[in-house]
């Protein structure tokens, strides 16, 4: 919350302008993810998800492995990435007393709920800063199935060039784990399962298809909010108020904060600092400068969160930029840094999952790091393959 004293405090914003961006409309749709999420851990709906999954695959570590990136899957189509690293933890931990193989599962939870991350508008903090800052700038925002129809091919890519890398040199060994034995699916289970599917086929039915279909028309942020807040109704949902202090409300605040930047630094114009530095590549292939970017966004998040950068970095490459790109290049271009900041799989810093899974202990930053690097500038070389071959024509 500093930007809202400080920036009026140093005549950049004031405090209208400042604390505007902690209503932004962005931030609804997060909030009734987050109930949803709240909703689902409270009935172990997330239990019913992984006892299906790893019962349809062998129980060898690849099928451990790919089971947990399937759940993830799953799983990260309603919920955070952070939320989903969270609920799978505990069954990772539970397959083996193996020490190696212990560390590829947790690995697995990690890299697999930030792969899921990005199926979503909602998967992640990033996606919701960039949508939230295509609305600041004016541009037209993705839909909400729109977006899982461009990011689930490269999710299921991503997921399978995981599983790939992370069974490298593991034993061909059958797993026994009863760690789920016990659950079973309730009436609870089911009702959520109805509400969740309805609102899946509400927001396809919403997402227009141009120059087909023009949607139903409502507004994707009341829409999630509505479901959201359905989960308190008496005899439908699954919460009580005491349930509402489990949502993280300082995620709301950081997203807030994030806008905030992106405000400022749209109006003091500091992106033209950078301008010469991107003008530079106008010239050149357009893929150079994808790549250029991609690569910075990557390796910066050794240093920094990755939503705290996209934050920050995303104002600025749209600044630098406005001189040699059009709305919808810039737009596909923001995209490409978005999806490669969640694609940093390096170090526990670099995302929520990361951190998450780290600090359960089990798993060195030598390990995450070998594995990581491989899998993030194959991420990279997709995540750009894609923008070009298939997201551009969503533009």
């Amino acid at each position: 919350m500093l930007p809202i004293i400080l920036f009026p405090a140093f005549g950049i914003l004031d405090v209208s302008q400042a604390t505007s961006n902690y209503g932004n409309p962005i931030i609804f749709l997060f909030l009734g993810g987050f109930m949803l999420a709240v909703a689902t851990e409270k009935i172990g709906l997330h239990r019913i998800i992984a006892k299906k999954l790893l019962a349809f695959f062998p129980k060898t570590p690849r099928g451990i492995i790919t089971a947990l990136g399937a759940a993830s899957v799953a799983l990260g189509t309603t919920l955070s990435n952070s939320t989903v690293a969270l609920l799978l933890i505990p069954v990772a931990l539970s397959v083996t007393q193996d020490s190696t193989l212990r560390s590829r599962f947790l690995l697995a939870v990690a890299f697999g709920a930030s792969i899921s991350g990005i199926t979503t508008p909602i998967g992640t903090p990033p996606n919701l800063i960039y949508l939230g800052f295509l609305r600041t700038v004016g541009f037209e925002a993705i839909g909400f199935t729109t977006w899982i129809f461009m990011m689930l091919p490269l999710t299921l890519t991503m997921l399978a060039i995981m599983v790939w890398i992370l069974s490298w040199r593991c034993k061909d060994m059958q797993l026994e784990s009863n760690s789920l034995g016990n659950v079973k699916m309730t009436k609870e289970h089911i009702r959520l399962l109805v509400l969740l599917g309805g609102l899946l086929i509400i927001l396809l039915l919403n997402s227009p298809i141009k120059p087909y279909y023009d949607g139903l028309g409502f507004n994707e942020n009341v829409i999630l909010l509505a479901f959201g807040l359905l989960m308190f109704a008496p005899k439908i949902g699954f919460l009580e108020w005491e349930d509402s202090k489990l949502i993280p409300y300082e995620i709301i605040f950081l997203f807030g904060a994030g806008f905030c930047i992106a405000m400022a630094i749209s109006k003091i114009q500091l992106g033209d600092a950078f301008q010469q530095i991107f003008v530079y590549f106008a010239d050149l292939p357009f893929i150079l400068f994808l790549l250029f970017a991609a690569l910075v966004t990557l390796f910066a998040t050794m240093f920094i969160s990755s939503t705290a950068l996209i934050a920050i970095f995303l104002p600025v490459v749209f600044a630098a930029t406005q001189s040699f790109l059009d709305a919808p290049t810039q737009s596909l271009t923001m995209l490409i840094v978005t999806i490669s900041a969640g694609f940093a799989f390096m170090f526990p810093i670099s995302t929520p999952p990361n951190a998450i899974v780290f600090s359960k202990g089990g798993i060195s930053i030598r390990q995450m790091f070998g594995f990581g690097i491989v899998l993030s500038l194959i991420g990279v070389a997709l995540v750009i393959a894609f923008g070009m071959l298939y997201w551009r024509f969503f533009f």
